[in-house]
C-alpha cells in the first residue's frame, strides 16, 4: 500500500463555519495524518497522508465542507509525505 500525502488550499466561505473540525473529523474517520489550519488570507490549508484511495475521499469532502461553508476552489497535489505526523490536528 504506497502512502501518499495530499497538500490542498481550499477558497471561499471556509473559515468560521466549522471548516477545520469537519475536516479533522473526516481525516480521522479516514484514518489520516497531518494537519488543517486557517490562513490569513481567507483559505484553509490542509496538508493529510495516508492511502491514496483514502486521501481522495478525503479531496471530495474538502469541496463539501460543512453545512455553512461555501467552498469555491480547491487546489490541489498529491506530493511525497513528509512522515511527521502522529495524528490528524487542526494547527494553530
Amino acid at each position: 500500500m504506497a502512502i501518499k500525502a495530499l497538500h490542498a488550499f481550499v477558497s471561499g466561505r471556509v473559515q468560521g463555519v466549522g471548516y477545520r473540525a469537519f475536516t479533522r473529523d473526516a481525516a480521522k474517520k479516514l484514518g489520516l495524518k497531518g494537519f488543517v489550519r486557517n490562513l490569513p488570507d481567507g483559505r484553509v490549508e490542509v496538508y493529510a497522508e495516508g492511502e491514496e484511495e483514502r486521501l481522495k475521499e478525503l479531496l471530495e469532502k474538502l469541496y463539501q465542507g460543512p453545512f455553512f461553508a461555501k467552498v469555491t476552489n480547491v487546489e490541489f497535489q498529491f506530493e511525497e509525505p513528509r512522515g511527521e505526523y502522529e495524528d490528524f490536528i487542526i494547527a494553530y
